[in-house]
C-alpha cells in the first residue's frame, strides 16, 4: 500500500516499478498494489504529516513490513 497525503499525492517514482513487478507475477491473486490517503483513513493517522512516501506490506490484513522512502531496490526485495 502506497500511503500518501493529499498535498503530495501517491509516489509516482515507483509506479513503473510496481507495474513491472505486477507483470512479473502473472497470478492476479498473488500480489496487489493499492494507494491510500493517510488524511482520510483513521488507522493511517501515524503516517500523516510526513514528507516521505511510506509503503506498507500486508498479509491477511496485517502489516508485516514498512518501507519509508522511494527506495526501489528495497521495495523490490520486500516484494
Amino acid at each position: 500500500i502506497d500511503v500518501y497525503q493529499a498535498w503530495c499525492g501517491p509516489c509516482k517514482a515507483v509506479v513503473n516499478l510496481f507495474r513491472k513487478l505486477k507483470n512479473e507475477f502473472s497470478e492476479d491473486d498473488l500480489l496487489h498494489f493499492a494507494v491510500a490517503e493517510a488524511d482520510s483513513i483513521v488507522t493511517l493517522k501515524a503516517f500523516r504529516n510526513k514528507c516521505e512516501p511510506v509503503f506498507l506490506f500486508c498479509i491477511n490484513g496485517k502489516i508485516i513490513s514498512i518501507v519509508r522512502g522511494a527506495n526501489a531496490p528495497l521495495l523490490s526485495k520486500k516484494i
